[in-house]
């Protein structure tokens, strides 16, 4: 009998299992509580509402600075017109002529000429 039991012994050990089946588990009913093309959908726009906001404060900043830029050139064209005017007018300051008018207007006479004040009404 010990010969039969270690011979049952060993066929038991060498003997192998059988494969595990694999099965399909059984079909749900009603169908599946998750639509994933809805979630999907709302993924989607839920990246595209974030990526929007993150080009919202640029943009922002975009126009401010074309606004700004846009005074600036006016204020600019402004100033460079000032500039040619007084240019000119310094330029200009050398001529005898324009130093006569000047000192005319300031109340200034020539040499040799004699200096009248008139008060009063004239013409009438």
């Amino acid at each position: 009998m010990a010969t039969r039991a270690q011979a049952s012994r060993s066929r038991s050990a060498t003997r192998r299992r059988p494969a595990a089946r694999k099965t399909r588990p059984a079909a749900r009913r009603g169908g599946s509580r998750i639509k994933w093309d809805r979630v999907g959908r709302v993924a989607l726009t839920l990246v595209l509402v974030a990526v929007l906001y993150s080009y919202l404060g640029p943009s922002l900043d975009f126009v401010k600075t074309y606004t700004g830029t846009t005074a600036a050139k006016a204020e600019l064209h402004d100033l460079l017109k000032e500039n040619r005017r007084l240019h000119n007018r310094i330029q200009s300051a050398d001529d005898p002529l324009v130093v006569d008018h000047e000192a005319r207007a300031q109340g200034m006479v020539a040499e040799g000429e004699m200096p009248v004040v008139i008060h009063g009404k004239l013409g009438g």
